[in-house]
């Protein structure tokens, strides 16, 4: 069973047991969340919601908050003796699928 779920404007496919990195959450540790659920495949076919499937919600752990790596943002204008450099990580929460349905 796997479920396609939505949250922080990106999708993601789940299962259970699953290990995910998502957008930053305001969420604490050990604490659980709810996705919404887009589409669920399971063994009786496969449901597509319009725009998510009524009754069905994914419940996941937080396990931690974290940054990704480093991006280095360099931009620079040519004969003119611009040049600036800047460094970005991106923010993430992992969480852990523990059930679906």
């Amino acid at each position: 069973m796997y479920a396609i779920i939505r949250t922080g404007g990106k999708q993601y496919n789940v299962s259970v047991g699953d290990e995910v990195l998502v957008e930053k959450l305001n969420a604490e540790v050990g604490e659980e969340v709810s996705f919404e659920v887009l589409m669920l495949a399971d063994d009786s076919g496969i449901k597509i919601g319009t725009p998510v499937v009524e009754g069905v919600s994914a419940k996941a752990e937080v396990v931690e908050h974290g940054k990704g790596k480093k991006v280095i943002v360099f931009k620079y204008k040519p004969k003119k003796n611009y040049r600036k450099k800047q460094g970005h990580r991106q923010p993430y929460t992992m969480v852990k699928i523990k059930a679906i349905g």
